[in-house]
């Protein structure tokens, strides 16, 4: 990422949207397509209200949309429900009901940014998930039928979804829920500090490819935000990461400019 002269201005919020009909998202609190969502929302100030599912609740989004996803905006005023995340934001920044329209600017194209995620999707793997349901505390895991259909869909390294979930077929059945259980206890219980010392390392290497406290791409505040923030918002439940000052500044900001709380306080 090219070094540039250009001052950082920092983002200044946009005059409240409430519409008379609230519209609802229905949402999961760990999940980053979600917190997309929710932040894109608060970033344009629309209030809007939350409705968190519990992680086994396939009946209420598939009345909603036909299939067990999230998230789901539902629009009461205009009889309107739909899924995927990227295009619910691209809904409510082309419609000025929702305030100034294309407030965040378009995604920049920042490969160097995504090849970082894609260098920590392991690591963060086998931090963030079992610490996902040992909380108790996110809105999805409340109850033990939620906590276990996490643990029973979401993998954890060395194993691969094909080998965690089977295929329905005798010859794939998967793991047996028990062990599935037995590896999320040990993933918890490890010492985390080799894990923590290459996170560590690895938000040291990002820190230098966010471009200010206010915004990660020179500009401004772009659909670059809404990805890269989403997605870090979860390493905050792990508890001992050393995040670099402006790292750690930024995703403060947007964390109160959205109004999309951290995990900093349920850290495990």
């Amino acid at each position: 990422f090219a070094a540039t002269t250009e001052i950082a201005t920092p983002y200044s919020l946009p005059p409240r949207v409430v519409r008379d009909q609230l519209p609802i998202l229905y949402v999961y609190d760990h999940c980053p397509f979600c917190v997309r969502v929710r932040l894109a929302f608060g970033l344009k100030n629309i209030k809007h209200n939350v409705q968190f599912l519990a992680n086994d609740d396939i009946p209420t989004p598939t009345a909603l949309v036909g299939k067990k996803i999230a998230p789901i905006l539902a629009v009461p005023e205009d009889d309107l429900i739909m899924g995927e995340s990227l295009d619910i934001i691209a809904l409510v920044e082309g419609d000025d009901r929702f305030g100034t329209p294309n407030a965040i600017l378009p995604a920049t194209g920042r490969s160097d940014i995504k090849a970082w995620q894609k260098s920590v999707q392991i690591l963060l793997r086998s931090l963030q998930r079992p610490r996902y349901v040992a909380t108790g505390l996110l809105p999805e895991f409340q109850q033990l039928d939620g906590r276990h259909a996490f643990i029973k869909n979401h993998q954890l390294p060395p194993y691969d979804k094909p080998e965690w979930k089977g295929d329905g077929t005798d010859e794939n059945p998967g793991l047996p829920m028990d062990d599935k259980l037995k590896l999320y206890a040990e993933a918890l219980s490890k010492d985390p500090a080799p894990l923590l010392e290459e996170l560590n390392a690895k938000l040291v290497e990002l820190d230098d490819m966010i471009f200010s406290e206010s915004y990660c791409s020179a500009g401004g505040l772009s659909m670059d935000d809404i990805d890269l923030w989403a997605r870090l918002r979860s390493i905050t439940i792990v508890k001992g990461v050393e995040w670099p000052s402006k790292t750690r500044n930024y995703m403060d900001n947007l964390s109160a400019m959205g109004d999309v709380p951290l995990y900093d306080e349920m850290a495990l």
